[in-house]
């Protein structure tokens, strides 16, 4: 997973929940969650978009 070992994990994991709260983490991974699925959903669609706006100059 991006070159990092567990050690390196598990010290970002620690830092994260000092840095935010053990409260706030659920909400954080949630947020991540929306964000990576709506550039997902981005990304998959057509590229008739970018057509259309080529057609317009």
């Amino acid at each position: 997973m991006f070159g990092l070992g567990w050690p390196e994990v598990i010290i970002i994991g620690i830092v994260t929940v000092l840095i935010f709260g053990p409260k706030k983490i659920p909400e954080l991974g949630g947020t991540i969650g929306k964000t990576l699925r709506g550039f997902k959903e981005e990304m998959s669609k057509p590229e008739d978009d970018d057509i259309d706006r080529d057609d317009d100059r």
